[in-house]
């Protein structure tokens, strides 16, 4: 396994430097491209994010990008004022797909957001990402324009933390890359398997079943491994990533929800205790504070009837 995981690095690990933009706009040729913005709450990064993707990939002579989307999934902030303002156009979660209340959580909003977007590759970018680049989509856009053999890739970088570089990925190096490692060994060379920076053909994304929560991102790998195979699977070095960190009680829950996504696909059997409790001293003794553990997954959207009347339409 070990020498099958290194020739998948000698193949399908990049830099965003080997494909340079010209060479992905001469490839693009018919293809489209759809950048989507899962957003909550992200007034203080979503308009640099959007004008820079507009500003150097959606100009006449720079057309990669041929439609940038945020979904706002509630925000109780400015967010959706200032993505539109700098260009984005702006959807609101609950009015995609009506008729299926609406959960919270990151992969609902990416689950919806295939219902109004029409690219023939699909980029998602985390909103809360600072010092953008375009890079980061360009980057991870490149492959599929390039190479008709690769069907989903994913962006790693350096994610600095408190000045301290590699610092700030600690759910993926404790709970991620182990249970990949342990389970889906082939997936072990992803640097980034939790990132929120990824792209792929939209063929492969409506066919892919979506955890609502944070679960989402290890459940798309997994699932794209055993729908796609590994040689359609790649990875692109997009340089460092800057961002919002959050919190090690924030991340216990994400680290339940990920264990739960990974239970599931090894055994496709419902979760036994579908919680995460975590205590907190207190002056009289310790605290429990009790949260459900996200435990929804949307089915592939290529089963939704109101997305299949549209494709035909298309």
């Amino acid at each position: 396994m070990l020498e099958e995981v290194e020739r998948w690095l000698d193949r399908r690990s990049w830099s965003v430097t080997e494909r340079p933009l010209d060479q992905l706009l001469a490839a693009k040729q018919g293809t489209t491209v759809s950048v989507v913005l899962p957003a909550l709450n992200e007034e203080a990064t979503v308009g640099e994010i959007v004008t820079v993707i507009r500003r150097e990939l959606m100009t006449p002579s720079v057309p990669l990008v041929d439609e940038l989307v945020v979904v706002d999934s509630g925000s109780a902030d400015r967010t959706a004022r200032v993505a539109a303002a700098a260009g984005a156009r702006v959807v609101h979660r609950d009015a995609i797909l009506p008729r299926i209340p609406a959960l919270p959580g990151k992969g609902e909003v990416l689950w919806r957001s295939l219902l109004v977007t029409r690219g023939d590759v699909v980029c998602f970018v985390d909103a809360d990402l600072r010092d953008f680049s375009a890079d980061f989509v360009s980057g991870i856009v490149g492959p599929l324009l390039t190479d008709p053999s690769v069907q989903f890739v994913k962006a790693m970088y350096d994610r600095p933390m408190a000045g301290s570089a590699g610092q700030g990925g600690r759910v993926t190096e404790l709970v991620a890359r182990p249970l990949l490692n342990l389970h889906w060994p082939q997936l072990a060379g992803f640097v980034q398997p939790l990132g929120g920076e990824y792209a792929a053909r939209r063929s492969l994304l409506e066919r892919l079943p979506f955890p609502v929560g944070y679960g989402v991102e290890l459940g798309l790998l997994v699932d794209a491994l055993h729908l796609a195979g590994l040689d359609a699977l790649a990875q692109v070095d997009v340089g460092v990533r800057r961002h919002r960190h959050q919190d090690d009680r924030a991340l216990g829950r994400m680290a339940a929800a990920i264990y739960r996504t990974a239970q599931l696909r090894l055994s496709r059997a419902h979760l036994v205790r579908p919680e995460l409790t975590q205590f907190d001293r207190g002056a009289d003794g310790f605290v429990p504070r009790t949260y459900p553990v996200d435990t929804e997954e949307r089915p592939p959207m290529v089963s939704v009837a109101e997305y299949a009347r549209r494709r035909r339409a298309a």
